[in-house]
C-alpha cells in the first residue's frame, strides 16, 4: 500500500478527542498508537489489544509521524463517527 493510501486511514472528527487525528473514524488517536510503539510495544501486541485495528493502521500512524517530522503538509479528511 502506498503512503498516500495509508494516510487515508488517518481521519479526524471534531467530536472525537477534540479533532485530533484518529484511525479510520474510531475512538483511538494516532498519538496513542505512536506512544505505544515508543514505549516498546510491537505491532502484534497492539493488534491483540485492539482487534479491529489492522497492520496498515499502525503503518499509517508511522507515515503520519514521519511526514510531521519533515514538516510536510498533511490534509486529513473528516470522518463519520464510528459505530
Amino acid at each position: 500500500m502506498k503512503m498516500n493510501q495509508l494516510l487515508e486511514r488517518i481521519t479526524f472528527h471534531p467530536d472525537i478527542f477534540s479533532g485530533k487525528p484518529i484511525i479510520r473514524g474510531h475512538r483511538i488517536a494516532v498519538e496513542h498508537i505512536l506512544d505505544m510503539l515508543a514505549a516498546g510495544d510491537d505491532s502484534a501486541t497492539i493488534l491483540a489489544g485492539y482487534p479491529w485495528l489492522e497492520a496498515e493502521d499502525i503503518q499509517a500512524c508511522l507515515v503520519y509521524a514521519s511526514r510531521l517530522a519533515r514538516h510536510e503538509r498533511i490534509d486529513l479528511f473528516p470522518s463519520a463517527l464510528a459505530s
